[in-house]
């Protein structure tokens, strides 16, 4: 009957501390009240009746009947809790992804590429209440999704991102550029774009410092990752007849100033990734700096549970009265 019970009253408990005195002065008044009578024998009274025996559970019927009003005057009750959020200030994000052939270098496992597209989408699992776009480029670029706050159209987008489908080369300000474009209507009262390259510039037809000053303009800030290992990585350098690739060692470039720069002028900042672990802490970091801010409203819903005590104290009323005026009646 108490399971998951709370009371409103808790301090009327301090009452049960009266029933010990209750107990004291009804044996007291019991023995004034009680008739002695001095003989010489008893052998003529003996009676083996069980009712004279039973008649103090009629006290008793009274003392748990007080015990339950006791329990119904502290308020039993149920407490139901359910929350509901709101987004007080959401967060607009474009992942810009480089997806040239450097990305399936081997210094990450399986690959860049595929190393990647399992931290983001961690990282886009982990942003329930902002919306979230994808531009991925190459010597070219394109909108992948638009900024969403459907998850699961972001995460199915980010799997199909593979190799080959724009042509070859490292537009950083082709990205940059096409992701400021997403971002510049939106009325988020922050945006912010998440740019990974693991390579130079050498591609497109907007200088990636033009892209720089476009996310400034409309107060874009930008994070910037650059991904590869220092030194030489095992990397595509020719198609084998099969139109399989044929791996080399090569010299892992990154244009690392540039990055800084991007970073810098929009108020973001530069990482760089050179194994699994340092991507996925990169992430991380971001998800930490980029707080959206969340209200949460709690509706409590109480359901009294003090009928049962006072049905339970009537009960034992009613059965003491009836005890007493039927079957107790001669011994009282």
């Amino acid at each position: 009957m108490l399971d998951n019970i709370e009371f409103a009253n808790p301090q009327l408990f301090w009452l049960l501390l009266l029933l010990p005195l209750v107990l004291i002065w009804h044996i007291f008044k019991r023995k004034e009240e009680t008739a002695t009578l001095k003989i010489s024998s008893v052998d003529g009274f003996t009676s083996n009746d069980l009712l004279p025996k039973l008649k103090p559970l009629l006290f008793v019927f009274r003392l748990l009947a007080l015990t339950a009003i006791i329990v119904a005057m502290a308020r039993p009750q149920t407490e139901d809790i359910s929350t509901r959020t709101k987004t007080t200030k959401g967060i607009d994000i474009v992942m810009a992804i480089d997806v040239s052939s450097s990305m399936l270098a081997r210094d990450l496992k399986p690959n860049r590429l595929s190393a990647l597209k399992e931290v983001a989408a961690d990282f886009i699992r982990q942003r329930p209440n902002d919306r979230i776009g994808l531009v991925v480029y190459a010597g070219e670029s394109y909108t992948k999704t638009p900024i969403t706050s459907d998850k699961s159209i972001v995460l199915n987008a980010l799997k199909e991102i593979t190799y080959g489908q724009l042509n070859d080369g490292t537009a950083i300000g082709m990205g940059l550029a096409t992701s400021v474009n997403r971002l510049k209507e939106s009325k988020s009262i922050s945006k912010v774009i998440i740019l990974l390259t693991d390579g130079v510039n050498n591609s497109g037809f907007i200088e990636p410092q033009t892209a720089a000053d476009l996310a400034v303009e409309f107060d874009i800030k930008t994070y910037t990752i650059g991904l590869g290992t220092n030194g030489n990585a095992l990397s595509p350098v020719a198609y084998n007849e099969d139109g399989s690739y044929r791996y080399g060692m090569r010299q892992v470039e990154i244009d690392e100033e540039l990055l800084k720069a991007i970073a810098d002028a929009t108020g973001g900042q530069y990482f760089r990734a050179t194994d699994n672990e340092k991507l996925e802490a990169i992430y991380d970091e971001i998800n930490k700096l980029e707080k959206t801010e969340v209200e949460e409203f709690k509706y409590y819903k109480y359901e009294e549970k003090f009928r049962p005590w006072i049905l339970l104290a009537g009960a034992l009323l009613i059965v003491e009265w009836l005890l007493r005026n039927t079957l107790f009646r001669s011994f009282i």
